[in-house]
């Protein structure tokens, strides 16, 4: 953060003077804020507001930064395992997202058996092949493990079902026709905070090993190849991701011993997002430790290293989204709260607010000349929880003061995963309040900018259809 020596009073003055800026995918230009050198004003003069977009280059480019830091930091050490990158499906499954993540040879990863007819659908329309690794993950019920068995039967070679528990093997015996890789997930303990000791998925550390000679090693049907590692606050370098991880080392180093045809770790939990323009972290440094403590500690245990798969949902699509809102009043409620009413809801646009205190980047799109003042953010409904009030200003929200001349805009940016679902895309929300219009932004082969509407602002009567009237 910048050494603040003499404070302005413009929005401009206040951001420069707070954080670094520019920054990657944010620069402002005559006064108003361009998103990957979009002008966003000329967006919303185009489609109004409330507005979510996509930027489809981001997702490509969040794949690709990955891979460079997995395979750079593997050259340095002579790793001879490969890297492969997977898209956890469950973080957005709209068909343009996913077309977009398989332009850049990614794998796949389902929690549900709803995303089983999407994996088929992708290989009828020719967008993967049956040799595409496919990571089945979560707890799975009868149609689930029918649909993965659909899946091996049918000649997918590389679905690999991470066992959740002690007894879904027990319908692969039965149904698989054909010699299958499988995977176990680890039951990690959670974060100290949290109010469990130990993950709901996966099975515990010490019942794997013997889980794997009495019920796989003498079974022809299938060849663990997989030992998956997940934990859910993602990859930060403190004391309690190094000591999982390290426990997970161990329980490899052990399988492998007894278990030569083990090849693979998959360390899911993904890398974090920039939720504030104060974000820092340092991707390659926690990279190159990743893959040098797993190197090491094989080496240490006289076993070849892991092939490494990641997971990546939000790490791949949140920086793609933006929802984009007017501020259609302002109400002073007593002497020090002033409240800006956007013209929507939190609560159906960004669900996470509301349910987990999630914070996203937030900035003015436009009057970065005019004078600033402090706010809380509020939404339509008649719910006192739609309300938003915080950012990196020391817990904060600072924006440009409203006038009649011209009304004031405001981003929410980085929100382009798992907000759709959350929500309840395409159904009712609460008030009825409509999902917002949803443009897709792409750039052509000449570089230039291309905008398509994916959907129109949901209408009255698909929610009273729903409701039965």
């Amino acid at each position: 953060m910048k050494q603040v020596s003499k404070m302005e009073n413009t929005y401009s003055d206040l951001i420069n003077q707070t954080f670094e800026f520019p920054q990657e995918g944010f620069r402002v230009e005559d006064n108003d804020l361009y998103f990957h050198d979009i002008n966003l004003m000329d967006i919303i003069e185009q489609y109004g507001t409330p507005l979510k977009i996509t930027y489809l280059p981001k997702i490509s480019s969040q794949i690709q930064k990955a891979k460079r830091l997995f395979n750079v930091a593997m050259a340095k050490v002579d790793y001879k395992g490969k890297y492969s990158y997977c898209y956890c499906t469950k973080s957005s499954h709209f068909s343009f997202i996913l077309e977009e993540v398989l332009k850049n040879d990614v794998h796949l990863e389902t929690s549900s058996a709803f995303d089983i007819p999407i994996i088929k659908s992708l290989y009828k329309s020719g967008k993967i092949s049956k040799d595409r690794y496919i990571v089945c993950n979560g707890y799975k019920r009868p149609a689930y493990t029918e649909y993965i068995s659909d899946l091996v039967n049918s000649g997918f070679t590389n679905v690999i079902p991470v066992l959740d528990n002690m007894n879904e093997l027990e319908y692969y015996k039965k149904s698989f026709k054909k010699k299958c890789q499988i995977g176990i997930r680890i039951a990690s303990e959670e974060e100290p905070t949290f109010e469990f000791y130990t993950s709901r998925l996966g099975i515990r550390y010490r019942d794997i090993v013997q889980y794997y000679k009495d019920h796989i090693e003498s079974n022809p049907k299938f060849e663990l190849k997989m030992l998956h590692f997940f934990i859910n606050s993602g990859i930060k370098d403190n004391a309690y991701y190094w000591s999982e991880l390290n426990k997970c080392l161990s329980v490899y180093c052990e399988l492998k011993k007894i278990c030569p045809e083990l090849n693979s770790l998959n360390i899911g939990g993904g890398f974090p997002i920039r939720t504030s323009l104060n974000f820092h972290y340092d991707y390659e440094y926690m990279t190159e430790e990743i893959v040098s403590k797993i190197k090491n500690y094989c080496e240490e245990n006289d076993v070849d290293e892991p092939n490494i798969f990641t997971e990546f949902g939000s790490f791949t699509v949140s920086e793609s989204g933006a929802t984009l809102y007017s501020i259609i009043d302002q109400k002073l409620q007593n002497d020090n709260e002033l409240w800006y009413m956007i013209d929507s809801s939190f609560i159906t646009t960004l669900p996470d607010i509301w349910g987990i205190s999630h914070r996203f980047l937030m900035l003015s799109l436009n009057k970065w000349d005019k004078e600033y003042q402090r706010v809380n953010l509020g939404g339509l409904t008649c719910d006192s929880l739609d309300y938003y009030n915080s950012e990196a200003h020391v817990n904060q929200v600072f924006l440009p003061k409203t006038d009649k001349q011209e009304p004031l805009y405001i981003g929410f940016f980085h929100t382009g995963a798992y907000q759709e679902s959350l929500a309840g895309y395409g159904g009712t929300q609460h008030c009825l309040i409509p999902a917002p219009k949803h443009v897709i932004i792409n750039r052509d082969e000449d570089g230039e900018i291309t905008t398509k509407l994916f959907a129109k602002e949901q209408s009255y009567k698909s929610m009273l259809k729903i409701l039965g009237y």
